[in-house]
């Protein structure tokens, strides 16, 4: 079996080794054939395969609503029946699953689930024609069980002060993030291209794990006017302002900013 971790998120899952993984736009999809992620692939209407997506609830929302509204936009958007959901707990979280009833005509079937522990919500999605249950569904049951939450990833890079970077940041100019900075010798930025909601996943898990200590944290989106999430911490004679700053198409990506006290 292979072993896939997600950095940010902070999950784990193994799968078979002879099975595609692929991770794009916020999802990790695992399938027993690489064109079952290839849009213009004849492969991909037929394929099965398996999503699984991460939410931030830095508010910890009760997870009831936000499960109806997952199982309404998908219903609407497949143009499918939902069905009753169930309770569904795995790897030290709880949440919800469903069988989604499809039109006839598409001959496929469809599960969807979601579980929630502490500020993580991970959805996921499983998907094949009905004729392939028999074959599909044992792997991704057995994928889905072996879910595990990690306290902390190992051989993270940091910076001097010991501040954990996600994987392929890069230092870059402050002043390229932030034109009007003041005192640019207090800041440090990172740029890269992951979703500002798993950043903020990533540095509510690393910073305690790292020696920092979170004083305050506003979660982005806030009802605060600040535009961006924003961590106050200390470690032994330091404090700093962390910042993740929402960039690209629709501002889902996240680009990090330090100003030190």
């Amino acid at each position: 079996m292979a072993i896939f971790q997600n950095p940010l998120w902070g999950f784990e899952l193994t799968y078979p080794d002879s099975w595609a993984q692929v991770s794009n736009l916020g999802a990790d999809g695992f399938a027993q054939n690489v064109e079952a992620f290839d849009p213009v692939s004849d492969v991909n209407e037929q394929a099965a395969y398996m999503l699984v997506r991460g939410e931030f609830n830095g508010k910890r929302e009760a997870i009831a609503p936000l499960w109806s509204q997952h199982i309404s936009k998908l219903s609407i958007m497949l143009g499918a029946k939902k069905l009753g959901a169930s309770p569904f707990s795995m790897g030290g979280a709880n949440g919800f699953e469903a069988e989604i009833q499809l039109p006839k005509k598409t001959n496929r079937r469809l599960w969807a689930g979601i579980l929630a522990r502490d500020t993580i919500i991970l959805h996921f999605m499983v998907s094949h024609k009905k004729t392939e249950r028999a074959n599909f569904e044992p792997h991704a049951t057995k994928i889905i069980s072996s879910l595990r939450f990690l306290e902390r990833i190992e051989n993270l890079a940091t910076n001097a002060d010991n501040l954990p970077l996600p994987r392929n940041y890069a230092l870059v100019d402050p002043v390229s993030l932030i034109p009007d900075v003041k005192n640019v010798e207090r800041w440090q930025a990172y740029a890269g291209d992951s979703e500002l909601a798993a950043l903020q996943a990533f540095y509510y898990r690393e910073l305690p794990q790292h020696g920092w200590e979170i004083s305050e944290f506003i979660p982005f989106p806030n009802q605060e006017e600040i535009g961006f999430a924003r961590l106050r911490i200390h470690k032994d004679d330091l404090t700093a302002t962390l910042g993740i700053l929402p960039t690209g198409e629709k501002k889902l990506l996240g680009q990090i900013v330090v100003m030190y006290d």
